[in-house]
């Protein structure tokens, strides 16, 4: 049975929304999080020290945003598998996330109903987005047209902190 147990990696600097992520996750008992972090550089520490299965990785961490710690935290953890939960919800960002080899985003205002069916999905080794963006084509995303933005800022602007946290 240990050999089913999913170790999962909780990264958001917004210590309510991580509660929620937690609250879900315990839902499942396949699902024991290892660890948690709140800003991208302590994100690739903690992969890279734990090599949590699965990460739940925001976009909008301060240090490092959530794309460019995924990008290093492939060098040291690559079979980690990565799922974005973000308030982000331009078509672009979802793209560039993808590019860099996520296997899932869901927007943060979404999460209450979409973010087990995406663990579920991102653990099969399949690739989730969010229905909110059904009509957009990311397939065949790749790093190469990775918005020059991200590759070179390390930072982006801090979002707001206006979610609903429902149970």
């Amino acid at each position: 049975m240990a050999e089913s147990l999913v170790r999962v990696l909780v990264v958001d600097d917004y210590e309510p929304f991580r509660r929620f992520v937690r609250s879900m996750l315990e839902r499942r008992p396949d699902l024991p999080i290892i660890g948690e972090a709140s800003d991208g550089l302590e994100a690739v520490r903690k992969a890279g020290e734990l090599h949590p299965d699965l990460i739940v990785l925001d976009i909008g961490l301060p240090s490092l945003n959530g794309i460019e710690a995924a990008r290093r935290i492939r060098k040291f953890s690559p079979e980690s598998k990565i799922l974005f939960v973000s308030q982000e919800s331009a078509a672009d960002v979802v793209g560039e996330a993808l590019a860099m080899g996520a296997g899932g985003y869901v927007v943060k205002a979404d999460a209450g109903g979409e973010l087990l069916e995406a663990v579920d999905a991102v653990l099969r080794g399949g690739q989730f987005v969010g229905r909110r963006f059904s009509g957009h084509d990311f397939v065949g995303a790749s790093d190469a047209r990775a918005s020059q933005e991200f590759r070179t800022s390390g930072t982006i602007a801090p979002l707001q902190r206006n979610i609903e946290i429902t149970h």
